[in-house]
């Protein structure tokens, strides 16, 4: 059984930073797949904001996020992190961690259909 567990979220203020993780417990290890980061409001379907490779630890990121963000994983720990810095109010969203025992291209990386395992998702509120 795969179970994925995220922290970190929480309440801060525009220009703030905030770091997410994701652990990953698994008869399997993900070391070798990939692991992504989405976020939902909502109304609104679940949007992709980072993933990254497990063997070349390759990383993609959606356009409202670029250059602010940044996924990195701790292979030997099963964990996947999100450094968010520079949040604005529209980065406001429970955060979701997945991961998927494939190895999909590049453009299905972004979709949340790939992925077959989910965590519970964390709050993450950006207000002044």
């Amino acid at each position: 059984q795969v179970q994925l567990v995220e922290s970190g979220g929480g309440l801060v203020r525009p220009g703030d930073s905030l770091r997410l993780s994701c652990v990953a417990t698994s008869g399997r290890t993900f070391i070798t797949y990939p692991m992504a980061w989405f976020r939902q409001t909502p109304g609104n379907d679940r949007e992709f904001v980072a993933a990254i490779r497990g063997n070349s630890g390759s990383t993609y990121y959606g356009d409202s996020v670029k250059g602010r963000f940044t996924v990195s994983r701790d292979r030997g720990k099963n964990t996947v992190f999100l450094q968010m810095n520079s949040l604005k109010s529209e980065d406001t969203a429970v955060y979701y961690c997945a991961a998927d025992f494939g190895s999909p291209i590049s453009m299905y990386l972004r979709r949340a259909s790939t992925y077959e395992f989910w965590g519970q998702g964390t709050q993450v509120t950006v207000s002044s």
